[in-house]
């Protein structure tokens, strides 16, 4: 009889290299401080995406909606990741992190949408509200999850569900879609802890141009195992933001030294940031992601053209 994965768990799953619990205990620790915390709110410009070149041909493009949301145009198909387009990153609507910086476009402005990635279950990465009106408005559009995730969509009465392991891949929509590990963890209330999985993903279009998207993750030997894969990478959607304080955000949250780490583990041609200035989940200022991430680049000998900083609602060809 073969031996499970060594990710998976009797009762749920596990980082491949990382044993940092992010524990309720440190996070009570914590966050006394953060509210605590004084800070200024940035007023970031919120762009109306352009939304000509989604017209479902060859060309790739994208337009950040906000925090790890895309539209994205990539093989000739249209698909969003991890689209959370809700006022609060939270299971009521009167608490919990609110939308400081609002999403570029309404659900009901969406052209035609294929399919939709969901890296985990985290309120900032899944929406009830949000995946409720996508699967009204979209009826034929497939949700890809990891592992577990299925039944929390059969709940909603949505069926278009692929879910997949690490490693694994599946055809979507006429591209591959492979999961691919990340280091973080799961859960949207106390009792479910790592009961379902978390992922990232690639995608590969029939030329074999491969966009990646990175969802929520800390830095492990995961990323030099994906490049060994499938670099390198067309495409990289990566988060360089809520990554302070390090003695608690390091194992779960890469921070823009590490973003670029990951740009060059994938051999990436093309990366875009992400997970920054639309939540307030940690201590850094909203507006210092960017400010590092292009210090690090300078370091690194790196152009600043390939790692894009977008507006919110920008849109970019490539």
């Amino acid at each position: 009889m073969s031996q499970p994965p060594r990710h998976h768990r009797p009762y749920g799953f596990r980082n491949n290299y990382s044993v940092d619990r992010h524990s309720t205990r440190e996070a009570l620790a914590w966050l006394p401080k953060f509210l605590m915390q004084k800070w200024v709110r940035p007023d970031f410009p919120v762009r109306t995406p352009d939304l000509t070149p989604f017209d479902g041909g060859a060309q790739a493009a994208l337009s950040w909606i906000g925090h790890s949301t895309f539209l994205v145009q990539w093989g000739g198909k249209r698909l969003l990741t991890d689209p959370v387009f809700g006022r609060r990153a939270s299971p009521v609507g009167f608490a919990g992190p609110e939308r400081l910086t609002r999403a570029a476009m309404k659900v009901s402005e969406l052209p035609p949408v294929d399919f939709a990635l969901i890296s985990h279950n985290h309120y900032d990465h899944l929406d009830d509200g949000t995946v409720r009106r996508l699967a009204k408005r979209f009826p034929q559009i497939t949700f890809v999850v990891p592992l577990g995730l299925k039944a929390w969509f059969a709940q909603r009465g949505i069926t278009r569900v692929v879910e997949l392991d690490w490693w694994d891949s599946a055809e979507v929509c006429g591209l591959r879609v492979h999961a691919v590990p990340a280091q973080h963890f799961s859960g949207r209330s106390t009792s479910d802890r790592n009961r379902t999985l978390w992922c990232g993903f690639i995608v590969e279009d029939p030329q074999g141009k491969k966009l990646y998207f990175a969802g929520d993750t800390g830095y492990s030997q995961d990323f030099p195992d994906i490049g060994a894969r499938f670099a390198p990478v067309d495409l990289a959607l990566l988060p360089i933001g809520a990554y302070a304080p390090r003695w608690f955000m390091k194992s779960m949250h890469v921070n823009p030294d590490e973003a670029v780490q990951i740009h060059q583990d994938l051999q990436s041609r093309q990366s875009v940031a992400m997970h920054w200035g639309t939540f307030r989940l940690t201590e850094e200022p909203l507006d210092e992601p960017p400010q590092r991430l292009r210090e690090v680049l300078r370091e690194r000998g790196i152009d600043e053209q390939r790692f894009w900083v977008l507006a919110h609602g920008e849109t970019r060809v490539l």
